[in-house]
């Protein structure tokens, strides 16, 4: 049964090549953090700040297409983790069909926090136990 999962923070250096958010458990008390891109940190930052853009950006053109295209973002789930690499899925419900795209976890939680309202995020029970056994 896959954990609702919140974003709890997000860490951008300037000196660093390295951002980090972190992921809470939203009933418990298990979190973590996830390396990522400066582009990704930048508009989770943007987003959950409510910082308007002139033009849409990537993660913005991304939810537009599916839903001008008729789709519905469901949620994002984060599947597994092998050899320090997080897998997740993004899931679109088109035409009852329900569609799960493989993402780069801070892709997923970028366009998770682009959505009106915010997608639920989630993560695999298995996570926890691979991120025990890598660490």
């Amino acid at each position: 049964m896959p954990v609702a999962m919140e974003l709890s923070r997000i860490i951008i250096s300037e000196i660093n090549d390295s951002q980090v958010i972190y992921l809470k458990e939203v009933d418990g008390d298990r979190a973590f953090p996830i390396l990522i891109g400066i582009f990704e940190a930048t508009s989770i930052d943007r987003r959950v700040k409510n910082i308007d853009t002139p033009r849409p950006l990537t993660h913005d053109l991304l939810v537009g297409t599916v839903e001008a295209m008729g789709g519905e973002f469901q949620d994002v789930v984060i599947s597994s983790l092998h050899e320090h690499t997080y897998y997740a899925q993004l899931r679109i419900r088109h035409e009852g069909e329900l569609i799960e795209i493989d993402s780069r976890p801070s892709d997923a939680i970028a366009v998770a926090v682009t959505c009106d309202p915010p997608l639920p995020i989630y993560v695999a029970e298995e996570v926890f136990t691979e991120i025990e056994n890598e660490g």
